[in-house]
């Protein structure tokens, strides 16, 4: 039983096992940090692709699908089938509300036609809403929107409501603050033309801030009817879910579509020049190239459409590119919408109907339902669908693209639907997987290098120990226990670091955007103090304290001056979702991966130590007494 007991005094009696431990924990956070980030990506586009799109897609581009709702009608009769909802997917043009000559004035979208409240039921759209309310730096820019286009209704429903006090109120709020109580009478009774008191109202409206108070709550009401935002704390959000505003069809855009959301270091989003380009408050002029059913390009067509929300997927190229728009609206632009079929010859004769189309339909599944089986489930409904088709004898343009003769048609599941996207993923974290296990090479090295040390160190020990009997094997043993304990011990305190970087990721992230300013001045007090220490330490003495004193005031206070500089430099933004895709820095672990990692660590921490295990059991006694 002297092998534990040895091993334990190696342990705690040396600074060198504590390197050895510290080399194994630094290799295995090293991999775990990467390997989590890489499956927390990876996550990432499985769990977007899949909350956007449902879990199964059947696609048909350009032309569409006639007669989708009786598909859908016939999918969700399917008790596994949750909801199923239309999509025209198609891109176009969208003329931004910025001034004329800018640069992003028109930005090319990827515009998906949809029924908001099926679209909600199948897909996490309503959960993706930006906007719950008016924020409150907008609401002056709100209502002085609303003035400016509705003068003359607000000046009939605002004016005959003042009396007199209030009137007196209002001259004070805008130019006439500091004339006296007696000539405000006077002053009052020679203010008639409407047009002045629209300039007065219009003024105070935008700057001011009490209105209630001066222009009294019967006139803020009427004004707030014209603009149910203002007066309804969920009505963005609302418009967002029906898309629409004050009665008008409208688009919901993704975040990143507008150049005028800044994503702040904290995840957080602000709106540049003081809320000013809210695009809630703004409209748009989408304009689409539809294609005839020869594929041919027909006359561009254009629509202005208020900006009702936007959304936010967690998807940067989503959110920089799509629009969401109402499916009527959008099957319109195409020409997928219904419409007349008139006779070649004779275009006063109607000869028929082409029904409205869809270019993909997605489908929920119920909870825990394989994508895979309802995958086969949506196939066997459209094969019904289209058997049913068949036997009315319908006109060809009302007939739906065969599954099993028309190549175009997908009936796919949304991570086959995304093979391009997440197998290139896949194969990129098993490439770093690979690639950083070969840190262990240099783990196995670090503990070759340290044991082998050890044993020169203790060679008389291990002659004393052979020539009181131990046997070669009880020598192995020792070091084999030695490097089982280095490596347990590394993995977890590895597994530990690994788990504290990789659970903070934010905070680090958010640390190097915006450094505190405490912390570089601690840093540089901390290695100047260091230094001095070394240096009235020193006097004459051991060189080591003074040399490792030295290098660590160097170290600290290059951290230290480092992190101011990036202080005043503006931070560095490590995560920028334009090149990663995603909004969000991963900060989950992946824990299979993790213990995998870690015990491999310890089996290579005891394969190490073998070799130099080896090269003690081979050492002569008589040589070892020796041993000077």
């Amino acid at each position: 039983m002297y092998q534990p007991l040895l091993t334990s005094r190696y342990l705690t009696t040396r600074m060198i096992p504590l390197l050895a431990v510290a080399a194994v924990a630094l290799c295995v956070a090293l991999v775990i940090v990467v390997i989590s980030v890489m499956t927390g990506f990876l996550d990432m586009v499985r769990s977007s692709g899949q909350t956007l799109m449902g879990d199964v897609v059947i696609t048909y581009p350009i032309r569409g699908i006639p007669r989708y709702e009786d598909l859908i009608e016939t999918i969700v009769a399917d008790p596994d089938v949750v909801a199923a909802t239309p999509v025209v997917d198609t891109w176009g043009l969208l003329r931004m509300p910025y001034p004329a000559g800018d640069a992003k004035e028109s930005e090319q979208v990827q515009i998906w036609g949809i029924e908001p409240e099926s679209f909600s039921a199948v897909t996490g759209f309503a959960d993706t809403l930006h906007w719950d309310a008016v924020p409150d730096n907008v609401a002056l820019d709100v209502q002085q929107d609303l003035f400016r286009n509705h003068a003359q209704l607000i000046m009939s429903e605002v004016l005959p409501q003042l009396d007199e006090q209030q009137r007196i109120a209002l001259l004070r709020a805008t130019y006439d603050k500091d004339l006296p109580d007696e000539a405000m009478a006077a002053h009052l009774a020679g203010i008639t033309p409407d047009d002045e008191w629209s300039d007065r109202i219009g003024w105070f409206l935008r700057h001011g801030t009490d209105h209630a108070e001066v222009l009294g709550v019967n006139a803020m009401a009427s004004i707030h009817r014209l603009e149910p935002r203002l007066e309804d704390g969920t009505r963005v959000k609302e418009d967002g879910l029906t898309l629409s505003r004050n009665g008008r069809p409208a688009i919901v855009s993704g975040l990143h579509v507008s150049k005028a959301n800044i994503r702040t270091s904290t995840g957080d989003y602000q709106v540049a020049s003081d809320g000013y380009w809210w695009m809630p408050r703004f409209e748009g002029t989408l304009t689409t190239l539809p294609i005839d059913n020869r594929g041919g390009m027909l006359e561009p067509e254009s629509m202005v459409l208020p900006f009702a929300n936007e959304f936010a997927s967690g998807v940067y190229l989503i959110d920089q590119t799509r629009i969401m728009v109402p499916l009527n609206i959008v099957q319109k632009m195409t020409h997928l919408d219904e419409a007349k079929l008139v006779d070649e010859d004779d275009l006063t004769t109607i000869v028929g109907i082409s029904p409205a189309r869809a270019t993909m339909v997605l489908v929920r599944g119920r909870n825990g339902l394989d994508p895979i089986a309802l995958r086969d489930i949506v196939r066997s409904s459209y094969r019904e669908f289209e058997a049913r088709c068949e036997a009315a004898d319908l006109p060809e343009l009302e007939r739906p693209p065969s599954l099993s003769r028309d190549p175009g048609l997908g009936i796919l599941t949304w991570e086959e639907q995304n093979a391009s996207f997440i197998g290139p993923v896949e194969k990129e974290r098993e490439l770093m997987r690979t690639l950083f296990s070969i840190v262990y090479l240099v783990c196995g090295a670090l503990i070759v290098a340290i044991f082998w040390a050890i044993v020169y160190e203790k060679t008389r020990d291990i002659g004393i120990l052979r020539s009181i009997g131990a046997s070669r094997a009880g020598i192995v043993s020792i070091f084999l226990l030695y490097g089982l304990f280095v490596g347990v011990f590394g993995a977890l305190g590895g597994v530990g670091l690994g788990w504290l970087v990789t659970t903070n990721m934010p905070n680090i992230h958010e640390g190097m955007s915006h450094p505190p300013l405490w912390l570089g001045i601690v840093l540089v007090s901390i290695a100047g103090l260091l230094g001095v220490w070394s240096c009235v330490y020193w006097r004459g003495r051991k060189l080591l304290p003074l040399l490792l004193g030295i290098l660590g005031a160097v170290v600290l206070g290059a951290l230290g001056v480092g992190e101011l500089w990036l202080r005043s430099s503006g931070g560095v933004v490590l995560w920028d979702p334009a090149v990663y895709y995603f909004t969000e820095i991963p900060s989950e672990v992946d824990w299979a991966s993790a213990w995998i990692t870690a015990v491999a660590a310890a089996v290579v921490s005891v394969v190490a130590a073998a070799i130099p295990a080896a090269r003690a059991a081979d050492i002569d006694p008589v040589g070892a007494l020796r041993y000077e």
